[in-house]
């Protein structure tokens, strides 16, 4: 094997360093859709960067639009760093971050959570868990509302449906 390309949605950071440990290749990453090939990709003469889907392909102008950015009392947050730091503490097995609606900070940041099978739903565990996003992130950056759930909705390829979880918030 010479290369190995993720594609789909970005890894956790500490996966990187744990797949090149283990094969000693460095982990790629690319985008594209059943619609079209490849968009983006961090191309063989590119040094892949973790979290980076890399450059547009040639011919293509990439626009990114409603890309899941939050943005909270004017500040902007990405789901993917909160989802990082999330993971990060033993007690989450798997989370999705999706932004409700507030009428003071304009959005703030909800954690979904799955717990792993040694930890119950409780309010000092949600403490817990935005303390640590505090401090492995920034305060700001923090879960104002955690759930906690037996199961996330997904893709019939596996991939977390965020939007229903944002459907489900409105209603």
């Amino acid at each position: 094997m010479k290369y190995c390309v993720v594609a789909g949605e970005p890894l956790n950071p500490e996966v990187y360093p744990q797949f090149l440990e283990a094969t000693g290749i460095k982990l790629i990453e690319g985008y594209g859709q059943t619609e079209c090939t490849v968009a983006l990709a961090t191309y063989s003469w590119m040094e892949p960067k973790p979290g980076s889907m890399g450059k547009p392909s040639p011919g293509y102008q990439i626009y990114l639009v409603d890309d899941d950015v939050i943005k909270s009392s004017g500040y902007r947050i990405g789901p993917f760093e909160v989802e990082s730091a999330l993971m990060e503490h033993p007690a989450v097995m798997e989370c999705a971050i999706t932004a409700v609606p507030d009428p003071d900070r304009g959005q703030v940041v909800k954690a979904t959570i799955i717990l792993s099978k040694s930890y119950q739903a409780s309010d000092e565990l949600a403490k817990e868990l935005q303390e640590h996003v505090k401090k492995v992130t920034v305060p700001y950056k923090y879960p104002r509302i955690i759930e906690f759930v037996s199961e996330l909705p997904k893709t019939i390829s596996g991939k977390i449906r965020r939007v229903q979880i944002r459907d489900e918030d409105r209603k």
